[in-house]
């Protein structure tokens, strides 16, 4: 029997179960999938028709996937993505938007739009999605949820259909912080045994990026993750050249998805949305001295993040800027926020450092996350500090 979907986040043609192990640390837990990864036999829509009926129905299941069911969880379906995973909206022009319960009127965010719908209504116990640009951590914001951008390389993402690679990873979420903790240890596989944090990292920058409310909002929860550390730092992450850090995400991240999907697009023609059209368009446009001087760029930036928060130290920044835009907000505007949340999530995916975003805080009755950066290979970090503030910190 399907599961009732009354918040339209999963897919008509993933409709699909999969039982789990009958024993593993997973067991009698649900999850969804976001319609990026292969499921053996269900078609792959990556979020645009022209995609679905133009490829070829997989014979393989995503490695993530089966590390799940291995470990008993049971698949109940797969869910909305935005187009080709290139977005951060979670309003799909071709499928609508899944809606978002944690803040009623609002969109989901995306591209992982439906797996954290479906978490937020309490479809599923958890639930996969993907982070490019950050798109697992800032629905989790807008949704009330955890969510973690992981390691880039960390957790296998073969069998998911890519977008930019160098920056790809794949991400969950929960409601819950140990049951969050339990998918990771899952995934993350063999576990890493780094130092115990000790040196708060407060990115003053980045709070001030955040609307005035959104940080009046995450003081509480701020002040008491201060108390769990040693020592407490202020720090500038990129100051003056955060437009910069941007544009050199946007420009890495268009070339690598145009040398994967250039030839279907002239080749198929297939019918794209607002936002998504306009950055292939321009992602055709790029010029191979702009790649190289992007290149450049993020290796020195890889540089100044490791040398700003090594091992032993947590960067603590808001998620996102503001609350979930509302539903049918212009495309303009949304353009416009969608570079304010860039230049706060770009960071991490630079360095392919993993950040977690916690549901710490509300603003005008809906959800904000505050989030924390560690240094590469830190993730079991950032789950025992989900569980261990969430001791001490309102969740919404």
């Amino acid at each position: 029997m399907p599961i009732d979907d009354p918040v339209g986040a999963f897919v008509a043609h993933g409709r699909v179960e999969r039982e789990g192990a009958p024993s593993g640390p997973l067991a009698g837990l649900t999850f969804a999938l976001k319609d990026l990864f292969d499921l053996d036999g269900v078609p792959t829509g990556a979020g645009n028709p022209d995609w679905l009926s133009s490829h070829e129905v997989p014979t393989r299941t995503a490695p993530v996937v089966q590390r799940l069911l291995d470990a008993g969880a049971r698949l109940v379906g797969k869910t909305h993505t935005d187009e080709i995973a290139w977005s951060l909206n979670g309003e799909n022009f071709h499928y609508g938007a899944p809606v978002n319960v944690a803040a009623p009127g609002r969109i989901p965010g995306g591209s992982s739009s439906g797996s954290a719908a479906a978490v937020a209504a309490g479809l599923v116990d958890f639930a996969i999605g993907s982070d490019t640009g950050g798109s697992v951590r800032l629905p989790a914001s807008y949704c009330g949820l955890y969510g973690l951008r992981p390691t880039h390389g960390r957790i296998p993402i073969d069998g998911a259909v890519a977008l930019a690679p160098s920056y790809d990873v794949v991400g969950w979420f929960s409601r819950d912080p140990e049951l969050f903790a339990k998918v990771g240890k899952v995934l993350l596989g063999e576990p890493e045994t780094p130092p115990e944090p000790t040196r708060l990292l407060i990115a003053d920058d980045m709070f001030e990026k955040a609307e005035p409310a959104v940080r009046e909002a995450l003081r509480p929860a701020l002040e008491r993750i201060e108390a769990l550390f040693g020592e407490v730092e202020h720090v500038v992450v990129a100051g003056e050249r955060a437009s910069a850090w941007r544009d050199v995400f946007r420009v890495l991240q268009s070339s690598e998805a145009w040398a994967l999907h250039g030839e279907w697009v002239e080749r198929v023609r297939p019918s794209f949305g607002p936002g998504v059209k306009e950055r292939f368009e321009a992602a055709s446009k790029l010029t191979a001295a702009e790649i190289g001087a992007a290149q450049a760029a993020r290796a020195e930036i890889k540089a100044r993040m490791e040398d700003l928060v090594p091992p032993g130290s947590i960067l603590v920044l808001p998620t996102t800027p503001g609350i979930a835009p509302l539903l049918n907000t212009p495309e303009p505007e949304l353009n416009v926020f969608r570079a304010r949340a860039l230049e706060m999530l770009c960071p991490a995916g630079h360095a392919g450092m993993p950040q977690i975003s916690l549901p710490f805080a509300t603003v005008d009755g809906c959800p904000v996350g505050l989030s924390l950066l560690a240094p590469r290979f830190h993730d079991e970090t950032l789950l025992e500090l989900a569980i261990k503030t969430s001791a001490t910190t309102r969740i919404v």
